[in-house]
């Protein structure tokens, strides 16, 4: 794996005194497991992972997230139908939409919802952190 630059959100973790808690859903078991080991690189996260819409609402629920990736297309529960009711739980919280095959209506929906921005996959793993720092810093 190549080697990234932490030092920034490293600095922002330390000056907050604690990890930033990070919510991964994907109904993709290896893109949850690759942005989670990635995350796990460096002690300026504790991350979450779930597998669904409704273990993202329940979580969101139970704990407070500095950050949420969300993918867009799962079954059962949509991503706009979760980040509906993580919006409706926890207005403030930052969402990042993760996607591969979502319309753009179905994008623009999500802005309009509280997406704070969009990534497409295949995410490299560069535009991931760097996504995720700047979100944390603001």
């Amino acid at each position: 794996m190549a080697s990234y630059d932490f030092s920034l959100i490293n600095h922002l973790a330390q000056k907050r005194g604690e990890p930033f808690k990070v919510l991964i859903v994907d109904d993709e078991k290896w893109i949850r497991d690759v942005f989670g080991d990635f995350c796990k690189l460096t002690d300026a996260f504790k991350v979450d992972l779930v597998q669904s819409g409704q273990e993202a609402v329940e979580k969101v629920k139970a704990n407070s997230y500095d950050l949420i990736t969300l993918d867009l297309i799962m079954p059962e529960m949509s991503g706009i139908e979760v980040l509906t009711e993580i919006k409706r739980i926890s207005p403030r919280v930052p969402v990042m939409v993760v996607t591969g095959n979502a319309t753009d209506k179905l994008v623009k929906e999500a802005g309009v919802l509280g997406a704070c921005r969009v990534l497409y996959k295949p995410v490299m793993l560069d535009d991931f952190v760097e996504s995720l720092t700047s979100t944390l810093e603001h």
